[in-house]
């Protein structure tokens, strides 16, 4: 075995695997002699981290997403699932940022001026009673404001992140199958919302995935049509509704599954839903990767 103390920090390199596959060979003694003579090393690159924006002294805290592939939609045991997660299907995503909280009123009305919300109180819960249209408006002047490029996350990447991305565990509600240790939802949570991140995060450091409002997400809302694989999906082209996901204060534990969807009208707050309960609607910023 080929063992000099080069001057890097790959364990694999001072070992002599080059290639990482287990064993020394003459093609990882040729790679290593190639480096010696040219008295080049390969740079390590940096694994990229979270990013923390200030908007007047509001944190925007983004969760760097690794890309990855999963399944998404229902599994075929789930008794609770309706027949719009199914089929589930193979999707693989490139990396992005998303928010570890839901937007919430403070952020709101430091961006628009005004808040909309019916549970008020404290500015620290989720903003809730927009519609798609009003999160597109709020996007907007926030990258204005900013110089960013914030946006709603597509269909595929809330679900992605609300598994736990390539950390996930397979929970049923996002991180933890017992839907209380996470969610504020409606045998809890008192017909209203509550402070974000009260709740335990998912195995990304993501809260309120399940429960407290639910989230607008960028895709017109569709059936899922075939079970072929599909990279960086953005639902249909056009559609009459925008897709929702997530649950909410007034969801019962079923509706805060990660594969649970349904959608809204994009110019309401949602007309499928009696008046008395629009007040159930937020959004979670996301960003593509890299910024």
């Amino acid at each position: 075995m080929l063992a000099i103390p080069f001057q890097t920090a790959a364990d694999d390199y001072v070992r002599g695997d080059v290639d990482e596959d287990g064993i020394v060979n003459i093609s990882d003694v040729t790679t290593l002699i190639d480096y010696l003579l040219s008295n080049q090393w390969p740079e390590e690159q940096p694994k990229p981290e979270n990013v923390t924006f200030v908007l007047n002294g509001i944190e925007i805290n983004m969760v760097y997403v690794e890309g990855g592939t999963f399944t998404m939609g229902a599994s075929g045991t789930d008794a609770e699932a309706s027949n719009n997660e199914y089929p589930a299907h193979i999707v693989t995503l490139s990396p992005y940022y998303i928010c570890t909280i839901e937007v919430t009123q403070q952020l709101w009305r430091a961006v628009m001026g005004s808040n909309p919300s019916k549970c008020t109180g404290d500015l620290l819960c989720p903003v809730e009673n927009v519609s798609w249209t009003m999160c597109q408006e709020f996007i907007t002047k926030l990258n204005e404001m900013t110089g960013q490029t914030f946006r709603l996350p597509t269909e595929a990447e809330w679900e992605f992140a609300a598994r736990g991305g390539n950390n996930s565990q397979g929970y049923k509600y996002s991180g933890s199958n017992t839907v209380g240790n996470v969610a504020w939802y409606l045998s809890n949570a008192s017909s209203k919302t509550h402070p974000v991140a009260t709740k335990s995060p998912n195995e990304l450091g993501i809260y309120d995935m399940s429960g407290n409002v639910c989230e607008w997400c960028f895709d017109w809302y569709g059936n899922y049509s075939n079970t072929s694989a599909e990279t960086n999906p953005q639902g249909p082209s056009s559609g009459n509704n925008r897709v929702v996901r997530g649950g909410g204060w007034n969801h019962s534990a079923s509706g805060c599954r990660v594969s649970y969807r349904y959608y809204c009208s994009p110019g309401s707050q949602c007309i499928i839903m009696p008046s008395a309960t629009r007040y159930y609607l937020g959004l979670r910023l996301a960003m593509s990767y890299p910024i």
